[in-house]
């Protein structure tokens, strides 16, 4: 099919190649350097996205680009028009949505659970179990509790409230930075063994690369090592030495003292846990067991009554759509923006593959040791945001389920962002609360962060090297 703009076959193939690619690293730098832009990096990711599927299609209609399927059938014009080919990309296109789709709605009813737990100050209950004034001790609780937490509510959230919890026991800024930051290692690495712990390892689980029991199996005694040696280290420097005042609240306020706390809290823990429970029984994909979650903790909160003197106009301080509200969607939209980019990468096809199939190739001939490169995207995620390089990898490999890359691919990524306090939701989410500054945690905390995302990992290779 020719056109008057495009006079060159190999020369317009290159050069459209060359543009998705530009568009993407443009707009994968504007999201690293979001700080210093002072833009909100929902926005590159949603242009990126939407661009990269534009010139995509511009591509594909003049006849220029090669479109590839998950089933590796390829599409073109180049012969003329088609209407297999030109179904080709539509469904290519609605394949890729349907997945992102996928992870948003899972997200989005995880989000409003946390959010309904916290409108009936269920956390308050975790707030009130830290008692001690020995700093050592008070590091190893908070640390325990976030890796567990981390596990069950997923990463950022444990964070947010254990920094909220900090900020009600370490009335000293400077001492709580050090626990803040201790705390987003092990709520990273408590993150990587759960299936709903952090992003990246749910979108390992809903892409079919990990299973429940698999990723268990797999990464818990790492992700333990990964938390566990940082911590330990940690208790022999100065800043967790000596005890701290304990300040005890004297408000009384009622939002400590819901009738509902206690049960929100466990209903709505239990319902997020189900949701694995609800794949394994049924096989359905887990954003219908997160959509079944969600719905039934609604329908126990529009019943429940938080206050003594309940009424009815007072019941939208506790609706789910107060909670719904609450939600950062721009975090949802970011995800959206993004996932689309690396599919539009994995969808146009170069040299025969898809893009990041080509680059696999490619770096698996650089580097034969999968092991090493994997390890190096563990430290690239705390540069660069693990979401899009975890979507890439998705798009490069072909193992099947449960296979190895795919577990250390889960614990590098999700554990490999605390080397920096940008390179982790968990740590971005530390940061803009406690204005944590960046030079501070890359001299004080990267090399604790380091020691213990290096030692996780030898001691998942020392795993398969014995089990397998």
């Amino acid at each position: 099919m020719s056109n008057p703009l495009f006079l060159d076959k190999d020369e317009n193939l290159s050069y459209m190649v060359a543009l998705v690619i530009a568009i993407f690293i443009i707009g994968y730098l504007a999201i690293v350097l979001e700080h210093p832009l002072s833009l909100d990096k929902t926005v590159p990711a949603l242009l990126m996205g939407a661009l990269c599927w534009a010139l995509l299609a511009i591509g594909f209609n003049n006849g220029i680009l090669t479109v590839v399927d998950t089933h590796d059938h390829l599409f073109s014009l180049a012969d003329g028009v088609t209407h297999e080919a030109e179904e080709g990309f539509t469904n290519a296109l609605l394949h890729h949505l349907g997945k992102t789709a996928e992870i948003l709605v899972f997200l989005i009813g995880a989000m409003t659970i946390v959010e309904i737990i916290d409108l009936h100050a269920g956390f308050e209950i975790l707030k009130s179990w830290v008692r001690t004034k020995n700093k050592k001790k008070l590091l190893w609780i908070v640390g325990i509790l976030a890796f567990i937490l981390s596990a069950i509510i997923d990463n950022l959230t444990a964070t947010i409230v254990l920094v909220t919890l900090l900020r009600k026991i370490i009335p000293d800024r400077t001492e709580r930075l050090w626990f803040a930051s201790l705390a987003v290692i092990a709520a990273n690495a408590g993150g990587a063994w759960s299936p709903i712990g952090d992003v990246t390892t749910t979108m390992l689980w809903i892409g079919k690369k990990v299973s429940t029991p698999g990723l268990i199996m797999w990464l818990v005694i790492p992700s333990i090592v990964c938390f566990v040696v940082p911590t330990f280290v940690a208790t022999f420097l100065k800043p967790f030495k000596g005890n701290i005042k304990v300040v005890e609240e004297k408000d009384g306020s009622e939002r400590n003292n819901l009738k509902s706390s206690r049960m929100m809290l466990f209903l709505g823990l239990g319902a997020i846990v189900f949701v694995p429970i609800f794949k394994t029984l049924t096989h359905l994909p887990p954003y219908l067991g997160m959509m079944l979650s969600m719905g039934f903790v609604w329908l126990v909160s529009e019943y429940i009554h938080p206050e003594e003197d309940f009424t009815e106009e007072r019941k939208h301080l506790y609706s789910a759509h107060l909670a719904l509200s609450r939600i950062e969607m721009s975090s949802i939209l970011f995800f959206l923006g993004i996932l689309m980019a690396v599919a539009a990468l994995e969808t146009m096809v170069v040299g025969g593959v898809g893009t990041l199939r080509y680059v696999a190739e490619g770096l698996e001939n650089a580097i034969p040791n999968q092991d090493v490169v994997v390890m190096l995207l563990g430290v690239g995620s705390a540069i660069i945001d693990n979401v899009p390089l975890v979507a890439a990898s998705m798009g490069m490999y072909s193992e099947p389920i449960d296979a190895k890359l795919w577990h250390f691919i889960a614990y590098a990524a999700g554990t490999g962002g605390s080397m920096l306090i940008i390179g982790s939701a968990a740590g971005v989410a530390a940061m803009g609360m406690e204005k944590i500054d960046f030079i501070w945690y890359l001299k004080k905390i990267t090399w604790l962060a380091f020691i213990g995302f290096f030692a996780g990992a030898m001691a998942f290779l020392a795993m398969h090297s014995i089990m397998t």
